[in-house]
């Protein structure tokens, strides 16, 4: 009989070296039960506030084609500047999405005529960024966004920073914790002509003064400066290109831009008198002062500051610009003193969508970022209790169908009634269940042998109060003897049993009988 080659995609005929590593790429996360279910918690709370301000739902795609992105046209062989793009079979390059607004730019477009005008949406999602990965810095994560297109009063870009308020403080961040900051670029774009920067022959200069001042508040005036300047190399080495301006021309960047934040009208009649010889620094200015005004008149002032520093990296925005930063501090793990920073921002890009229509839609929105709001509410432990309770666990005492049917049957009525709920589906015996139902954070474990189903009962273990007695017994005898927190009911009363154990776990009491 001859001999046959076996399938070389078998284990088993797989030398180690060939195998595949088994390995996150840099930049990415791999994220588990409880982190998805607490940034699901906040991700409802954040949705509720931009619903009751009459925003509405949108979702568009992952990627999009590369030059409807705007920012990063293909201009070389493969456009993967800043984005993560591929061809398909019609040669046509696509793009992973960088942001939410670029795509909401080409559904407006493409659906102009049939739009409510203005148009509310908010969009939640990954977005992707083809950049040198860091420290708290991600090619994948996740953005959730406002925005108002067809509103051309700055009366929207107010309202904006108002719901950015209220979103922070429906999450959890206490008033007094938070500041959303505003500015123009309009301004920005004044004061640059004072130094010699207008035309279109310096945007790219210009591009990277703005670059540098939005690095203030992690830089300092002495890092920006350099940044204007020469440039500046950081303590990996890695050198950053600056902006080539004179001592005088970073002297006059940073006389402005170092200014502290404010409210009232004084403070902004002074800029205005710095750059009056500009007639779209003049303009920027006088749009704050009507957002200042907005702001007074809505009670939003202890919370919405003007803050020349404010610039926002994107070159898409013209007009007002914003950023939610949260002010309190906490420890590093050196035991440093440091603040979360900024946690949202946005800001009016009135020529998005007029790229692709040929004229002028005013549009303005946030946008906020995920993961860095759901680890500062841990920091403040304001993260749902909730998000972390496992599945009821009923125990697979016996292996026979007939009991196995028992215990999914079990399930099921756990589930009918609401109640989160899964049958072990390993081989393990009862102390390797018990531990597997410790790692999925159950609440309780419903276990029947052949005593208790010949009795008509259940065994019910309140895996927490469980813990809490365990704690307390030292004798391995005397805890076999205890039982802590188990308790038999007849099986017709199983579901009134775990839901009491899950209510009063809710209430933040414990205990198996009041």
């Amino acid at each position: 009989m001859a001999k046959t080659d076996k399938p070389t995609d078998q284990p088993s005929d797989t030398k180690k070296s060939d195998r595949p590593k088994a390995r996150l790429p840099r930049g990415l996360a791999d994220r588990t039960g409880a982190e998805l279910s607490a940034t699901r918690a906040m991700l409802e709370k954040i949705r509720g506030v931009y619903e009751l301000y009459g925003f509405e739902a949108l979702e568009t795609p992952a990627f999009e084609y590369t030059d409807a992105l705007g920012k990063f046209l293909p201009d070389q062989d493969r456009p993967n500047e800043g984005v993560f793009s591929f061809q398909d079979d019609d040669e046509q390059w696509l793009s992973l999405r960088y942001d939410l607004t670029a795509p909401l730019a080409r559904y407006v477009a493409e659906n102009f005529d049939k739009l409510p005008k203005p148009y509310r949406s908010w969009r939640a999602g990954y977005v992707y960024r083809n950049e040198k990965p860091g420290p708290g810095r991600f090619r994948q994560f996740m953005q959730f966004d406002a925005d108002t297109v067809g509103a051309p009063s700055v009366a929207a870009d107010a309202e904006i920073c108002m719901m950015a308020a209220d979103t922070l403080e429906a999450v959890g961040i206490p008033r007094g914790s938070y500041v959303v900051r505003v500015n123009n670029r309009k301004v920005l774009d004044g004061v640059l002509e004072a130094i010699g920067l207008g035309g279109d022959e310096n945007f790219g200069r210009r591009l990277t003064v703005l670059r540098a001042i939005d690095k203030f508040d992690k830089f300092g005036a002495e890092g920006v400066a350099l940044l204007l300047g020469p440039g500046r190399k950081d303590e990996s080495g890695d050198f950053t290109k600056g902006a080539g301006l004179n001592d005088r021309e970073i002297a006059t960047v940073l006389s402005f831009t170092s200014h502290n934040s404010t409210s009232g009208a004084a403070p902004l009649l002074d800029w205005k008198r710095l750059i009056s010889t500009s007639e779209i620094g003049t303009e920027g200015i006088d749009e704050l002062l009507q957002i200042e005004e907005l702001i007074q008149a809505a009670g939003y002032s202890d919370r919405v500051k003007i803050d020349p520093s404010v610039v926002r990296g994107l070159e898409y925005y013209t007009g007002p610009v914003y950023e939610a930063e949260l002010t309190f501090e906490i420890t590093d793990e050196d035991g440093r003193p440091v603040r979360f920073g900024s946690v949202a921002g946005g800001g009016r890009y009135d020529g998005l969508v007029a790229r692709f229509r040929g004229e002028k839609v005013p549009a303005t929105g946030f946008s906020i970022g995920v993961s860095r709001l759901l680890a500062a509410l841990a920091a403040l432990g304001k993260l749902d209790a909730d998000a972390e309770i496992g599945p009821v666990v009923v125990l697979a005492m016996d292996k026979e169908p007939a009991r196995i049917a028992d215990y999914m049957k079990m399930v099921a009525d756990l589930r009918a009634n609401g109640i989160r709920a899964e049958m072990y589906l390993g081989g393990a015996g009862m102390k390797a269940q018990m531990k597997y139902a410790d790692r999925r954070g159950a609440p309780a474990v419903v276990i029947q042998g052949s005593n208790e189903k010949a009795a008509g009962e259940v065994q019910i273990k309140d895996l927490v109060e469980g813990a809490r007695i365990a704690a307390s017994i030292a004798d391995n005898a005397e805890y076999r003897a205890a039982r802590p927190a188990q308790l038999a009911v007849p099986e017709t009363e199983m579901v009134a049993a775990i839901r009491a154990i899950l209510e009063r776990r809710a209430q933040g009491t414990l205990g198996l009988a009041d």
